[in-house]
């Protein structure tokens, strides 16, 4: 699981301008890194631009899904990941910086640290997001009930095992008495 780039936008009249934007482009090849991230700047800029304002949307291209969600005042996100995706960033984003920077501002002018500190803490989604991690304890409670349920149904076929072995047992040792005695009433000592 993998987050490659948060990036938050502004839908304006004429175009959709970037804000900010925080990439991960450490698993590319040092050749490729460049162009991979100029390639997910503009596939984000042009997603929010097919977007309708209040909306949300997934696409899927290869193993890579890019998540969007327009608000209706213009401020857009995008996350390009492998899976999961932080929904909090824009709420944060919408309360640091000044809602008249939107359509004027770049990645220069804007002071927005927190995206960096996002993108390397919601690379685990687990440790991120209280539901995610439940949901993995609640994977792993299942799988360890699954494996003492199997255990406990081999030991239930082992105990018949021995019970009907007891049994077997306990009539032969009853046919070796009566033969026992059989054979000994007909010795008697006088």
């Amino acid at each position: 699981m993998r987050l490659y780039s948060l990036s938050l936008l502004y839908k304006g009249d004429p175009k959709v301008h970037l804000l900010k934007a925080a990439y991960d482009v450490s698993t590319f090849s040092f050749f490729q890194r460049a162009s991979v991230q100029e390639f997910m700047t503009f596939t984000s800029q042009l997603i929010v631009e097919r977007s309708q304002p209040g909306s949300r949307a997934s696409v899927k291209e290869q193993e890579y899904l890019c998540h969007v969600y327009v608000r209706t005042d213009g401020l857009a996100g995008v996350v390009i990941a492998d899976t999961e995706y932080p929904q909090r960033v824009l709420d944060e984003f919408s309360r640091t910086v000044s809602r008249t920077e939107w359509p004027s501002g770049s990645p220069a002018t804007i002071t927005y640290t927190a995206l960096d500190g996002y993108l390397s803490k919601y690379q685990n989604p687990r440790d991120a997001d209280p539901m995610t991690r439940v949901q993995a304890e609640l994977d792993e409670t299942k799988i360890i009930l699954h494996n003492t349920m199997e255990s406990l149904l081999e030991r239930g076929e082992k105990l018949d095992d021995l019970v009907s072995k007891s049994e077997v047992l306990g009539a032969q040792s009853k046919a070796f008495y009566k033969t026992a005695r059989k054979q000994n009433s007909c010795c008697a000592i006088m």
